[in-house]
């Protein structure tokens, strides 16, 4: 599979997310506005409950349209250090490989790349600082959750 491929189901996934916010605020939206949730006394508060869910899924929708516009022209070229569209292979202490996309948003998402699972980071995701702007071959050293971890950049794809 090569990187194009990899972005396709960046963006799949990315849609999917906005299909399902779209859904869930139209659905939100219909409650909200339904005559079966008139307030029937001070203490009725579903309608009220229902349009700050619909409120809240509106902002979902918009940060899922976000995210895409984001991902959309993600540079997919190679590169000599760690930059955004970057596919990087780090190899840490115990000489197990670990694949990372680096993108603008969409931090923790998992992608399948032939037989490899690709997990998306964003560069303000400890891991992402680290490595960002680093060169191949450049050991990176990070603590998380008070655990020391030792990396280094074996490949930049």
């Amino acid at each position: 599979m090569n990187k194009i491929q990899l972005h396709q189901q960046l963006m799949v996934h990315l849609q999917q997310l906005l299909d399902n916010a779209k859904a869930a605020a139209k659905r939100a939206h219909e409650t909200a506005t339904s005559e079966e949730n008139i307030a029937e006394n001070k203490y009725d508060t579903l309608a009220l409950e229902a349009a700050y869910l619909a409120q809240g899924q509106s902002q979902r929708v918009t940060q899922c349209q976000a995210d895409i516009d984001a991902c959309i022209n993600l540079p997919l070229g190679k590169s000599s250090i760690v930059e955004l569209g970057a596919v990087i292979v780090l190899l840490d202490q115990h000489d197990q490989a670990k694949y990372l996309l680096i993108c603008p948003v969409a931090g923790g998402m998992k992608l399948q790349w032939g037989e490899h699972v690709i997990q998306v980071v964003t560069p303000q995701s400890p891991i992402g600082a680290a490595v960002f702007k680093q060169p191949v071959n450049q050991e990176i050293s990070m603590t998380i959750a008070g655990k020391s971890q030792h990396y280094e950049i074996l490949q930049i794809i």
